[in-house]
């Protein structure tokens, strides 16, 4: 008997149909992250507090404002 009108024809009725939706739903899940990683905002590849660090030390900033600043960003 070529399959009874379930699923996808793949042994158990239904079970092939339990694979699609799982593939789907785990590949919406992978596409999301990916287009949530893209869309952190970064500049040149440095975090805020990258560039924060790099500030304090080049002299443009104070150590008070470098705390302060830091602080908010961790918070």
């Amino acid at each position: 008997m070529m399959g009874n009108g379930y699923g996808f024809g793949f042994g158990i009725p239904g079970i092939g149909m339990w694979i699609f939706w799982i593939l789907l739903i785990v590949a919406i899940v992978w596409a999301v992250k990916l287009l949530s990683d893209r869309s952190t905002p970064r500049v040149g590849g440095n975090s805020a507090l990258e560039i924060l660090q790099q500030r304090y030390a080049r002299g443009e900033i104070e150590r008070d404002e470098y705390e302060a600043k830091r602080r908010d960003l961790l918070d």
